[in-house]
């Protein structure tokens, strides 16, 4: 990453993105899988946990174990995710940090359930619609999130007269 990008790169706005799209993920993960499928909302945590776990933990482990597994490795997921989203959508503007987000949502969608299950072949299994929109939520938001706070000590008056 060169210096001007990093230092260009309004960092608590970083973490913002990550931690708001992070929780939308697993929360519209969640909602998703129990209202589409009836199944526990806990289930997407669990096929987390296995990626260091392995794929016992998906049908009997201890679950608080299981839990603080899958939750960290989803917070660092989501973290070279967002770092990868707010590199490309830097300082384009919201409807670009929105778009693009949602678009690299999809294309990280693509890779962890098709191109990861070379590695782990049991995640095949929550390929779902559940996961598509998820995936496609969390760049949205992680897109805009980042793009709205990053410009955040120039109020969007002050730019619009600036460009005048």
């Amino acid at each position: 990453m060169s210096t001007s990008l990093r230092s260009n790169i309004l960092w608590r706005a970083v973490l913002l993105a990550w931690l708001t799209g992070g929780v939308v993920f697993l929360l519209a993960n969640m909602a998703l899988t129990w209202a589409l499928f009836g199944m526990t909302p806990g289930l997407t945590v669990r096929y987390i946990a296995s990626l260091v776990m392995g794929d016992g933990v998906l049908t009997g482990a201890q679950p608080a174990t299981v839990f603080v597994v899958g939750v960290g490795i989803h917070a660092l997921l989501s973290l070279a995710f967002t770092l990868l989203i707010v590199l490309v959508v830097h300082r384009w503007g919201l409807l670009v940090g929105l778009a693009g987000g949602a678009i690299l949502g999809l294309a990280i969608y693509l890779i962890n359930l098709y191109a990861l299950t070379v590695w782990f072949p049991w995640f095949f299994a929550i390929n779902s619609p559940a996961m598509l929109v998820s995936h496609v939520l969390f760049g949205l938001v992680v897109g805009g999130v980042y793009e709205l706070f990053d410009h955040y000590d120039q109020p969007f008056i002050a730019q619009e007269v600036n460009h005048v």
